[in-house]
């Protein structure tokens, strides 16, 4: 692995073709390694299967999605903390120093009022994974918005020990990304990177292809002294062919690469606006 910030391909992005194939365009594509989403595919839950895809392919995985969405409610367990505490367990057989978590829903609440407090309790645990909290969003329907998530979707609110910046998640909070990256500060340990046009829903977008600062977000990075690694996670689920799906994929990873290339240890982090 070179000095470079990693990039990664979310097993998410190449959804609904298995987590096996995230593997396998990952390497033919060029990307550092994989993000693992753990969810109802038998393959993402289990260490060994992992294990010997990264080994197969020589892809590491450098970060894993821990089962915080609603469709992944049951994965493993019920109770929310053994499926944080699978999941570290899982990145640290594979070696993953990244396990990303959401906030918890609002009807989560003993879940919800012991989660700073049960990070801590994991983190002592296993001291060589970071579990970082991802920036989320408030839902719009019919006129009207509601955040599922307690106590709200934005982490920095309540502070977090590391966090993880999603640039879509921000389009749909209409969240100036370089800002919740101040906010993050030395905290910020992970990237999901993916466009929006600030619609208000969740796009997921090719970078480059929304109105999201994903560019100068990427350039920022070295003067924010960050250390940790950027995970595409784009929906290519409207992809017609896997040629199609492979195209998506190496565009990110171009545009990553080429804007995380531009950056400049010295150029202060903080955005100014004209």
């Amino acid at each position: 692995m070179t000095s470079r910030v990693p990039v990664l391909l979310s097993s998410s992005s190449v959804f609904p073709e298995p987590t096996a194939a995230a593997f396998e365009m990952a390497a033919s594509l060029g990307y550092d390694g994989v993000e693992v989403m753990v969810w109802t595919d038998a393959v993402s839950q289990d260490a060994g299967a992992l294990r010997g895809l990264a080994a197969h392919y020589g892809v590491p995985v450098l970060s894993v999605h821990a089962p915080c969405l609603l469709v992944t409610q049951r994965v493993w367990s019920p109770d929310p903390w053994e499926r944080l505490r699978r999941a570290a367990v899982l990145a640290e057989t594979l070696g993953a120093p990244t396990v990303v978590v959401h906030p918890p829903f609002t009807w989560q609440r003993e879940y919800a009022r012991t989660f700073t407090a049960g990070l801590n309790r994991l983190v002592s645990k296993h001291p060589d994974v970071r579990f970082a909290v991802e920036n989320m969003y408030p839902v719009r329907m019919a006129g009207r918005e509601f955040v599922p998530y307690q106590p709200g979707w934005d982490p920095t609110d309540t502070g977090y020990d590391s966090y993880t910046l999603d640039l879509s998640h921000c389009a749909a909070s209409h969240t100036d990304a370089l800002r919740m990256a101040d906010a993050m500060g030395p905290n910020l340990a992970h990237v999901h990177l993916g466009d929006g046009t600030g619609e208000g829903r969740d796009e997921h977008l090719v970078p480059g292809r929304g109105n999201q600062p994903c560019g100068p977000l990427l350039a920022s990075l070295a003067g924010r002294g960050f250390t940790g690694s950027v995970a595409v996670e784009v929906a290519t689920r409207g992809a017609k062919s896997r040629a199609i799906r492979e195209d998506d994929l190496r565009a990110s990873l171009e545009f990553a690469r080429q804007h995380l290339a531009s950056a400049n240890p010295s150029t202060p982090a903080t955005r100014v606006d004209a």
